[in-house]
């Protein structure tokens, strides 16, 4: 089954991709210059997946990993974060691991509404705040689960925030993130995008735009990201977006495709004067204004806490995510067959 996005005029189109993403959107002479690099990548990446799978510990509850085979951002984040509001509304009592990439810490610790980013990394700050689920990082998932249910022990289900590939925490549930630009060239890096060959058994594919090719053999449904319609900044105040259209702006990200949020600021209607494309998880210690007060300055969510330390004025905007209820229908089935089989005579409860 494959949804269809419903249009939004909050949708803008797929921006072009500059560098290594464009020279991966096809088989082209420099892809193929990188072609046996990317031979050497693959074995390494088994033989990788091999030592996890000999290594893997159960987390003795079921576990959902939202993930992707591409490299840089795919929304993964939004993903486990509309999965964890709908578990709740469904009754369960989830608790989230990631690795808390970017973070300067390298110890097994909760991540916290207040949690500094650079102590947690920012997509687990954000989705403490954003959820009120337990959160907790580590480079081992598997010793994130089980500090998670030491200190939360009515938590009865994990999705873990990226770990498609972490195979050393067993899963059952495996949903897998593709942005606009799907597969590319369907090469493994650096030759092409994929950080493990693509078709994969996986439990539903999740898409921005066209659906990727080849497209695999789970259910594909489409995802719809819109910027959310009021901004928030780090002084208490709210703003309605449309607000905002009215006068040039300065825009920021630092995010794996920063020029995807600009471009939907533009598709609302505002005026980007001046953009900053930042490094993914950069902590905005050096960062300086291109404009000058009174200019509004907009923001990711992701990036709110980290520059609001410095430009509190800083207008956040939250990007919002919607799947279709056969994705939904789909989740709750996995679950509930599940749950049959855990309490199944002769099975574990």
């Amino acid at each position: 089954m494959i949804g269809k996005p419903m249009p939004s005029p909050h949708t803008s189109p797929a921006p072009r991709p500059t560098g290594l993403r464009a020279l991966w959107r096809r088989r082209g002479p420099g892809a193929w210059l990188l072609w046996p690099l990317s031979q050497l990548y693959g074995a390494l990446q088994r033989w990788n997946a091999q030592r996890m799978l000999r290594s893997q510990q159960g987390a003795g509850i079921p576990v959902i990993v939202v993930g992707n085979v591409i490299a840089g951002g795919a929304g993964k984040t939004p993903v486990t974060q509309a999965v964890v509001a709908h578990l709740q509304s469904q009754g369960w009592r989830p608790g989230i691991v990631s690795r808390g990439y970017g973070r300067q810490s390298r110890d097994c610790r909760e991540a916290l509404p207040d949690s500094p980013a650079h102590e947690v990394g920012d997509e687990p700050a954000l989705l403490a705040r954003n959820t009120g689920a337990p959160v907790f990082v580590a480079a081992r998932r598997i010793e994130a689960v089980q500090a998670l249910r030491q200190r939360y022990p009515g938590v009865n289900i994990i999705v873990s925030d990226d770990g498609l590939q972490h195979l050393a925490l067993p899963r059952d549930v495996e949903l897998c993130v593709f942005n606009d630009e799907g597969v590319g060239n369907g090469f493994l890096l650096p030759a092409g995008p994929l950080r493990e060959p693509w078709p994969r058994p996986v439990t539903a594919t999740l898409y921005a735009g066209a659906p990727p090719e080849p497209l695999g053999s789970a259910p594909a449904f489409a995802l719809q990201r819109q910027l959310a319609p009021v901004a928030r900044n780090g002084l208490g105040a709210t703003c309605p977006l449309a607000a905002l259209a009215h006068q040039p702006v300065e825009a920021v990200a630092a995010v794996a495709r920063p020029e995807s949020f600009f471009a939907m600021l533009q598709a609302c209607g505002i005026t980007t004067a001046a953009t900053q494309a930042l490094p993914d998880h950069y902590d905005f210690g050096s960062f300086s204004r291109k404009l000058e007060k009174p200019h509004p300055l907009i923001c990711t969510e992701k990036d709110a806490s980290k520059l609001w330390q410095s430009h509190p004025e800083a207008w956040a905007v939250p990007l919002q995510l919607s799947l279709p209820q056969a994705f939904w229908d789909l989740l709750d089935s996995e679950l509930h067959r599940l749950q049959a089989h855990a309490t199944r005579p002769g099975q574990p409860g």
